[in-house]
């Protein structure tokens, strides 16, 4: 299993927005991802954020390829949807986590 932890920080400003196109748009695109069976798209809440929000999508590949084959291509049409209609008020961190010890 490989993990792969994106967080979206959204400015102040645009957050109505933001939570408008999280529960359309960015939701649709999750469901219809061809390689992505589970995932959990969050509302990230933290005394270290003062201004904007961050979103958090969490997914869960069976393995390091489809998740490295998602990054090549799958997010990079998000990140250039994203840009188009937000621009630098939305900025987008990809993690890659890679599991040490598990527990399911």
């Amino acid at each position: 299993m490989s993990i792969l932890s994106i967080t979206f920080h959204t400015v102040e400003d645009r957050i109505k927005e933001w939570d408008l196109y999280v529960d359309n748009d960015l939701h649709q695109m999750i469901e219809n991802l061809i390689d992505v069976e589970k995932y959990i798209l969050s509302e990230v809440h933290s005394d270290m954020v003062n201004e904007g929000k961050n979103t958090n999508l969490f997914l869960l590949f069976d393995n390091a390829e489809i998740r490295d084959q998602f990054m090549e291509s799958e997010m990079v049409n998000l990140a250039e949807r994203i840009n188009q209609r937000f621009g630098e008020e939305v900025m987008i961190f990809p993690t890659f986590l890679n599991s040490k010890k598990k527990r399911f």
